[in-house]
């Protein structure tokens, strides 16, 4: 496993870790924004730190990867590559996550899911939805940077590469809009409901 100074010294390297003031997927506001996409566009950073999240899943039999489409996209390939199993992912199609592609998964099926940042955890949600629909087996949920700092809950078990307890607010709470010096910055890869 990796050390928490290892992880943060990895995400500072890769760009991954930013401050300011951040729209965040959720809808919430943020000071700080971890653009784990970042992590994925040298092989460095990815294979050691899904290697890291791979090896904590070693022994539970893992037969599928998925991560919803696009950020988990390439971790859910980097995650499987090391579990030596397939993988695939989930997209959006009218505004509802869904297998495409002829992706499917079978009754009984152990899958893995994976997710590169997690802050309200909507989007793993959605795909813990369609592995069980599938009949598929959740036998956990991966994450790179887990936001909450431990307390969000799937009703199966979550690890991650590291857990920060990264403060957000809702945008009527947020504090660093109400000392009005920074623009607010949407840096996010999904569309913001108007």
């Amino acid at each position: 496993m990796l050390t928490k100074e290892r992880v943060i010294q990895v995400l500072k390297e890769a760009g991954v870790l930013q401050e300011g003031h951040f729209l965040l997927t959720s809808g919430r506001h943020s000071n700080k924004y971890l653009q784990c996409a970042k992590i994925f566009r040298n092989t460095k950073y990815s294979e050691e730190l899904c290697a890291d999240l791979a090896e904590q899943f070693q022994g539970d039999d893992v037969q599928l990867v998925v991560g919803p489409a696009l950020g988990a996209v390439q971790m859910a390939y980097e995650v499987s590559r090391h579990l030596g199993c397939e993988n695939f992912f989930t997209e959006r199609e009218d505004g509802v996550m869904v297998l495409r592609r002829g992706f499917s998964i079978q009754p009984g099926q152990r899958v893995l899911v994976v997710e590169d940042v997690v802050t309200t955890g909507g989007s793993v949600r959605e795909v813990i939805d369609i592995v069980k629909a599938a009949g598929g087996l959740v036998v956990g949920v991966g994450v790179v940077v887990d936001r909450t700092g431990g307390k969000i809950d799937f009703g199966v078990p979550v690890k991650s590469v590291i857990s920060m307890d990264v403060q957000s607010w809702e945008a009527g709470d947020c504090p660093v809009c109400k000392e009005g010096k920074q623009p607010l910055v949407k840096p996010g890869s999904r569309k913001q409901p108007q």
